[in-house]
């Protein structure tokens, strides 16, 4: 049967001797991180020998902060989060979470498969974003500790849930290695055909200083193309050359150093929200999409990927509020890079395919590496 695998690998650089942390806990460190309605929504803790730290709470399957050096060894979380469940009850955006049942837009709520035309609610304009009204990062995961620093998480999607067909077993397994890696394993498997595209939307400050614009890091992305979008933000059905474009980040650019030309592209994200169409040597293969750094911090963070797109938000809709983690999160002191399939592919037959048949198994693998610079 075929495979689609997602694993979200994150590594980081192994700190100084002077920095290091020679003992940890063996085990993930699980601990009450709040309640939703009558349930208990759990943290479990995640730590390596180097003292390099991932928190994932039950509640959307999220990442709520990730802990790695700077050129000094000096730690610091770099994953915007919050340290109660309040402000992921209040409507946040998606901070970490797990985004599915499709992750990104859906045209007008509406697809047609087999014959047959599904409606999901519109709930961004007149159309369907991240799985919908109620998405997967707004469901309560359960979670099983696995053998050595991982965390298992499931979520099972009803038939009919936020008007998707099929019945979905979402897995999401995370893993920190003494290797200094974060692995990030999706799998999923339906009773029906259903469209399905699930990503991690962590925001990350490589600055690890949530009060810092993420303007003056450095961007690269390995990608020829990317999908213009509508005034929805959905694409067009083009892939259009980066060529003398803002969209062009072949070689390394500093964020700040286009986002505010005239274009219509980056008029209508309101900056950058869209999907580069990643430069690979085969479809499926595991190859580089994006290396970000910070110059501050020394942090460098580099993507790898099987999947076929990028989406680079850079922020645009953060609006100071709600706080979190002794601060509020203004305007772009935060950007996802998002591999992920493309937006609306199950309404654009150019795409990659997206749907998943009773007998296939969902599954794609990211890497991301941290490292630091002099």
């Amino acid at each position: 049967m075929p495979k689609i695998r997602l694993i979200l690998i994150i590594a980081a650089a192994a700190l100084s001797s002077a920095g290091a942390v020679s003992a940890h806990a063996a085990g993930p460190v699980k601990a009450p991180f709040g309640r939703v309605g009558d349930e208990t929504v759990d943290a479990y803790t995640l730590r390596n020998r180097h003292g390099i730290e991932a928190k994932i709470v039950t509640w959307g399957a999220t990442l709520v902060s990730l802990t790695v050096p700077d050129r000094h060894g000096k730690l610091a979380n770099v994953v915007l989060g919050f340290d109660s469940i309040d402000p992921y009850l209040k409507g946040v955006p998606y901070f970490g979470a797990t985004v599915g049942r499709y992750a990104n837009r859906i045209a007008h709520g509406r697809f047609t498969l087999d014959g047959k035309t599904y409606q999901l609610p519109q709930n961004d304009g007149p159309n369907s974003l991240h799985g919908g009204t109620k998405g997967f990062d707004k469901r309560l995961w359960t979670a099983e500790p696995q053998a050595g620093e991982a965390v298992r998480l499931t979520y099972v999607s009803a038939n009919d849930e936020e008007g998707y067909p099929g019945a979905l077993t979402a897995h999401v397994t995370y893993r920190l290695g003494d290797d200094d890696t974060l692995s990030i394993e999706f799998q999923a498997t339906t009773t029906a055909p259903t469209p399905v595209n699930l990503a991690n939307h962590a925001y990350f400050n490589l600055t690890g200083d949530f009060t810092r614009p993420i303007l003056d890091h450095v961007l690269r992305v390995d990608a020829g193309r990317f999908t213009p979008v509508d005034a929805t933000l959905i694409p067009t059905g083009e892939l259009r050359a980066v060529a003398g474009t803002p969209f062009d980040f072949r070689k390394a650019e500093r964020i700040a150093s286009r986002i505010e030309d005239k274009d219509e592209q980056l008029a209508r994200g309101h900056g950058y929200d869209h999907n580069w169409v990643l430069d690979k040597p085969s479809p499926g293969a595991m190859s580089l999409a994006a290396v970000l750094s910070d110059p501050a911090s020394g942090r460098t963070m580099e993507v790898r990927t099987t999947q076929p797109g990028l989406q680079f938000y850079s922020g645009n809709f953060l609006d100071g509020k709600p706080a979190g983690a002794g601060t509020v999160f203004q305007h772009r002191t935060g950007l996802c890079l998002e591999t992920q399939h493309f937006p609306d592919s199950p309404n654009q037959p150019a795409f990659p395919s997206t749907i998943l048949r009773p007998g296939e198994t969902y599954s794609e693998k990211t890497v991301l590496t941290f490292k630091t610079s002099k």
